[in-house]
């Protein structure tokens, strides 16, 4: 059964310590289905998404809206801002070295953020 991007968004991130295995490589590209603007890294082990915004404060304003997600859903992402405007995410849950459930949800819920992309 696929997932969906609205069914991940309904979801909630769950505590994760480590003592769990990473999602299989079918799990992944069943997930990734749900999120299609995003990537799997070359390691496998991340998932990443680029924007580019309209300005240096178009993208601290989504980071900023971005961290209130991660903290609502205690998942956090690495962030990345380059050239003033160039916008990456990637998430990756590091108690399992790979990729959780946690990841896709997160992923889905930031999709739901408006952005203003540069024309």
């Amino acid at each position: 059964m696929t997932i969906t991007a609205t069914e991940l968004t309904q979801r909630h991130c769950r505590a994760c310590e480590g003592g769990v295995p990473p999602l299989s490589t079918e799990q992944v590209r069943e997930n990734l289905r749900a999120v299609p603007q995003w990537r799997l890294t070359d390691d496998g082990k991340r998932i990443r998404r680029e924007w580019r915004v309209k300005d240096f404060a178009t993208a601290l304003d989504f980071f900023a809206r971005v961290g209130q997600v991660a903290e609502a859903e205690d998942h956090h992402p690495d962030l990345h801002l380059t050239g003033y405007r160039n916008v990456a995410i990637e998430l990756s849950t590091h108690a399992v070295g790979g990729l959780t459930e946690n990841d896709f949800i997160l992923a889905a819920k930031i999709d739901q953020l408006p952005v203003e992309l540069k024309k």
